[in-house]
């Protein structure tokens, strides 16, 4: 059996893509913990964290851990707490290009392949009226950098230079080839 150890609609819609039949296991765990001096890596050290928290209770099984991070100006830009910080955020972004990372664990038994994919995206100039608008449509809620490249925050995007499903949240083409490997 393959597990995906989240809840993410898109990377469930994206998964599917994959393969046809997965389990959908959660890892509910403590991000905070995870750090690194290089936050460049903290995805993929999250992944790998939620895929092992899985992976201890189903040794037998496929578990894929992944996690997404929005970076620019030297921080990590996480999902946002409030629409203020929402609005931060996509003020931050505005006109500017930044770095999407997701990273990716797939552990079965003893054995863990783990990567990360790198996407830079670049937004178009937003009037304070366009981000308080994105923001009513509650897209932003629940994604790194308050914005998803597959909804309305499509208007807003100029260029994607990179693979589009790492800004989603799963690096289809990579991951593909891991569980086909397996």
């Amino acid at each position: 059996m393959i597990i995906l150890a989240s809840k993410s609609p898109r990377r469930i819609e994206l998964m599917k893509n994959i393969v046809p039949e997965f389990q959908i296991i959660p890892a509910n765990i403590d991000e905070s913990v995870v750090t690194d001096n290089d936050i460049e890596k903290i995805p993929q050290k999250l992944a790998k964290a939620k895929a092992i928290h899985i992976a201890k209770q189903y040794k037998n099984d496929v578990v894929i851990g992944c996690d997404t991070g929005v970076f620019i100006d030297g921080k990590m830009l996480g999902k946002p707490k409030s629409e203020q910080e929402a609005f931060d955020m996509l003020r931050l972004l505005s006109g500017r290009t930044h770095k999407v990372i997701t990273g990716c664990a797939v552990i079965k038994g003893e054995k863990c392949e783990e990567f990360s994919e790198e996407t830079l995206v670049t937004f178009a100039d937003m009037s304070d009226d366009e981000i308080m608008s994105y923001i009513a449509t509650g897209e932003c809620t629940d994604k790194a950098g308050a914005y998803g490249i597959q909804g309305k925050g499509s208007l807003y995007i100029e260029r994607v230079d990179g693979d589009f499903y790492t800004v989603m949240g799963l690096p289809v083409r990579k991951l593909y080839a891991i569980i086909s490997q397996l």
